[in-house]
């Protein structure tokens, strides 16, 4: 049963580099049931707040300096959905990078828009790197669009840079929305980059129980100028956002928010610290490699230290192999395993003794690597490449939903090539569409699925049997 299993989970020695950023370690000791409440007397209305809920609001905005910010109990998801319908017109278009969140993709759908996409490059390290200001430039001398929206930092931590975009996107009179859902802990020091709300953007959303002490499904949409209107905002907030919001989340954000603005200097300087030594530990690793940011200078606009990502290089074992070990044999939980890496999510919840712990398992298994490269593995890797690359959109996404409705049928692989594709496919986490619905399928694209299976990625939106869902004839 799950709360008995969650609990015997809680009580084991698995020790969680994953979020929510609180780690498990709780900012008070009160009951939750003592303060789940409805919207009673004297605790205000989050849709239409005016009192304790609008002076809450307030600290968050006055934390990260918004113009005006909101609670979101619905994760960063319904503020996502809320930030593309306050910004496009019915059926518009909007200018998206590639590797947002599904939920953004939902709202293109629901909107009717039509949408072109900014490709972020693969990087020789094998992440996917940053937007560049110089592509949104030539995007929007292409094409007018009713909004640009673009992810930042990434699932790995990578970081845009957005005032640059921002001066593009408002030179060309549109709205930067930016999904700063793993950022929520930028701007609170200077040692973190800064956050988009203090670099142009007009409307950042942050997900607090990624990377803060703040419960899951907290969130906060910040908006920061003129260039959308409050009043269509808190619309779609209505649309999307249930009209039952928890007061123990919201008091569980309130109390994070207090912290960061009494301590959060001090904490993130401390954070920070065990950070760097982790990462001067683990330099002497032989076969696996833990990349450091500074070791990322040139390939990006800037990195977040608290990613840490851990690659295999090839030795033998793949990111998802390597993933298992560290579960099974060292009782460490990972956030995220690719090809041929792994993703700690780190906060400033995690100790000295979580890091060192971290550190020891390391070694351990690096020692127990055999040397040289797997040259079967490191030929698989070669010919996935990039699976971010274009592919040929033979109607919007809200169309080929439409026509799935009616007609839509399983196909093998080798019978998929040229087909239309009813489904989004992709990899979880971190959830980038290697497909979109109404995208053709390419032979390069069944190709590249197939050699993610082979080295144990979870591809999903497809059948259980491994068929492609596509639009029928």
């Amino acid at each position: 049963m799950l709360d008995q299993k969650l609990k015997a989970y809680a009580q084991s020695n698995i020790y969680p580099w994953h979020m929510p950023g609180h780690k498990r370690i709780p900012l008070d000791d009160g009951n939750p049931y003592e303060i789940d409440i409805t919207e009673i007397d004297g605790f205000d209305n989050l849709h239409g707040a005016k009192g304790i809920l609008a002076e809450a609001q307030d600290r968050a905005a006055q934390l990260y300096g918004a113009q005006k910010s909101y609670y979101l109990v619905n994760g960063s998801t319904c503020g996502l959905l809320a930030a593309v319908c306050a910004s496009c017109k019915r059926g518009g278009r909007i200018l998206v990078a590639r590797n947002c969140h599904h939920a953004v993709y939902h709202a293109i759908s629901i909107w009717n828009l039509e949408a072109d996409y900014l490709y972020p490059g693969m990087t020789d390290v094998g992440i996917v790197g940053d937007i560049s200001a110089r592509t949104v430039e030539k995007a929007l001398q292409e094409s007018t669009y009713d909004a640009l929206l673009i992810t930042s930092p990434t699932y790995d931590g990578v970081v845009s840079d957005i005032a640059a975009i921002a001066r593009v996107a408002h030179a060309h009179g549109i709205p930067l929305i930016v999904d700063e859902a793993h950022g929520a802990h930028f701007g609170v020091s200077e040692l973190f980059p800064k956050s988009a709300v203090t670099q142009g953007a007009d409307i950042v959303i942050q997900s607090m129980h990624k990377t803060l002490p703040s419960m899951t499904q907290t969130a906060l949409l910040h908006l920061c100028s003129n260039l959308v209107q409050p009043r269509e905002v808190e619309r779609y907030l209505n649309y999307f956002e249930t009209s039952s919001p928890s007061y123990v989340l919201m008091a569980g954000m309130e109390r994070c928010i207090r912290k960061l603005i009494r301590e959060g200097p001090l904490l993130y300087e401390g954070f920070y610290n065990r950070l760097c030594a982790f990462y001067d530990k683990t330099a002497a690793l032989q076969h696996l490699r833990v990349m450091e940011p500074r070791d990322l200078r040139g390939l990006f606009y800037r990195m977040d230290p608290s990613k840490i990502l851990i690659f295999t290089d090839g030795y033998s074992v793949s990111g998802p192999q390597l993933h298992q070990i560290l579960l099974r044999e060292y009782g460490l939980q990972m956030e995220m395993a690719s090809v041929d890496y792994v993703l700690a999510m780190s906060s400033i919840m995690d100790t000295e003794e979580a890091f060192g712990r971290l550190e020891k398992a390391l070694y351990a298994i690096d020692a127990a690597l055999p040397a040289g490269e797997d040259g079967a593995f490191a030929a698989r890797k070669r010919e996935i490449g990039n699976i971010y690359t274009p592919v040929p959109a033979r109607m919007t996404i809200g169309e080929a939903e439409e026509v799935s409705r009616r007609a839509m049928e399983d196909v093998a692989s080798e019978d998929a090539v040229g087909r239309i594709s009813a489904e989004f496919v992709y990899l979880y986490p971190p959830g980038i569409p290697i497909l979109a619905p109404g995208e053709e399928i390419l032979e390069k694209t069944v190709k590249d699925i197939e050699n993610c299976k082979v080295l144990g990625l979870e591809v999903q939106n497809m059948t259980a049997d491994g068929r492609f869902r596509v639009l029928g004839r």
